[in-house]
């Protein structure tokens, strides 16, 4: 674990993100010192309306991300469908329609990747539940930056695919269930 105070969370959920982070995202409170930066695995051809939805369980500000959008403390970011969504610097999102990353865009990888780039050890990235592997390379980027890396345990998962993936990639991750998730958030990221 990184003695640095966390400047960003990344979340990565596909099959079953509904209901897991309904579970954390209410959790966090108003006041958060940071950003949570979201890529949801949504068909390319849909309206998300998880920021609308969200928006309406959270006491944080929740939006969907728009291309240089600047990255606030104590505001939730879900990637649009159909874009990679990057962080450009420690302070500014951008989107990129570059080609799909294992079958997604946006990709947990590209996020994850990205944010590892630019806050290194400042950063806790987070896999949820979800049928595929995105998000194990980009946790391992994050755990090889020296951010912590944090996997919801598969058997609390809708779909246990991601977590495993991401656990078999990231041996050292931290494994917990979805209410342990929420209050590490709060006592890690809020100490």
């Amino acid at each position: 674990m990184s003695d640095v105070s966390p400047q960003a969370v990344v979340i990565g959920a596909s099959a079953g993100a509904l209901e897991a982070l309904t579970i954390i995202l209410p959790a966090v409170p108003a006041d958060f010192p940071v950003p949570l930066i979201l890529v949801v695995h949504i068909p390319g051809d849909k309206r998300s309306v998880l920021a609308e939805l969200f928006r309406a369980k959270c006491q944080i500000r929740v939006l969907e991300v728009e291309d240089k959008e600047p990255l606030v403390a104590g505001t939730a970011y879900f990637a649009p469908p159909n874009y990679h969504l990057l962080v450009e610097t420690p302070k500014t999102l951008s989107l990129s329609s570059d080609e799909p990353v294992m079958f997604s865009r946006p990709s947990i990888d590209v996020l994850f990747e990205t944010a590892a780039d630019a806050f290194g050890s400042a950063l806790v990235g987070i896999v949820l539940t979800g049928a595929n592997h995105d998000g194990a390379r980009g946790l391992r980027a994050i755990s090889d930056a020296g951010g912590q890396a944090i996997v919801q345990d598969p058997a609390t998962a809708f779909a246990a695919a991601m977590p495993e993936g991401a656990i078999a990639r990231c041996p050292g991750a931290q494994v917990m269930p979805l209410d342990a998730i929420a209050a590490y958030l709060q006592k890690v990221v809020c100490a």
